[in-house]
């Protein structure tokens, strides 16, 4: 796909899932560049009490998620009909979650799981600085994901890989899914 080219012509929303640290913001920002769309960051749409709850070690509740979910699916929904492409990264770990966003974006959304191992994932944890969620969430947010179903729009990618090659893995993916 082509910066601003839309599968079919129809809009097209991509979510990058996955547990914290996974590489959701970076695959997101080079999904963004390639297709000239905009990004949008799921952690930028949690409350400021979801927030704290995190940054104490408390893991959030389905019923702490439901209006983040719904404001963050309005807006990739909104996005992607305005500029015919939009990318958003959003753990998503629950197929209800996903069907959540989806609902709320109002069409169809293409996830990509980013996948690797526990200890891969708690090393980037803990060497990014400034991030709200601590490694001490990684243990329950594993716990939590559901691994997208085959009925579900969804391709599962080794987060190991270089960001450059998920990014035509993806949009080889989505250009596949939408012909």
């Amino acid at each position: 796909m082509m910066p601003g080219e839309t599968p079919a012509s129809q809009p097209c929303a991509i979510v990058v899932m996955g547990v914290s640290g996974s590489g959701k913001s970076t695959l997101s920002a080079r999904l963004g560049e390639r297709l000239g769309c905009p990004v949008l960051e799921g952690d930028s749409y949690h409350s400021a009490e979801n927030v704290a709850k995190m940054q104490a070690g408390h893991a959030l509740t389905d019923a702490d998620r439901w209006p983040w979910l719904d404001r963050l699916g309005a807006a990739i929904g909104d996005a992607a009909r305005t500029g015919g492409v939009a990318v958003a990264a959003c753990s998503a770990l629950k197929r209800v979650y996903r069907e959540r966003l989806e609902t709320a974006a109002g069409m169809p959304l293409h996830f990509v799981l980013l996948d690797t191992g526990a200890a891969e994932i708690e090393r980037r944890m803990e060497s990014r600085a400034g991030h709200y969620m601590p490694s001490s969430l990684l243990a329950s947010q594993i716990a939590t994901l559901e691994r997208p179903g085959p009925d579900e729009r969804a391709i599962t990618l080794d987060a190991s890989r270089a960001p450059d090659d998920l990014s035509v893995a993806v949009l080889d993916w989505v250009e596949g899914v939408s012909a």
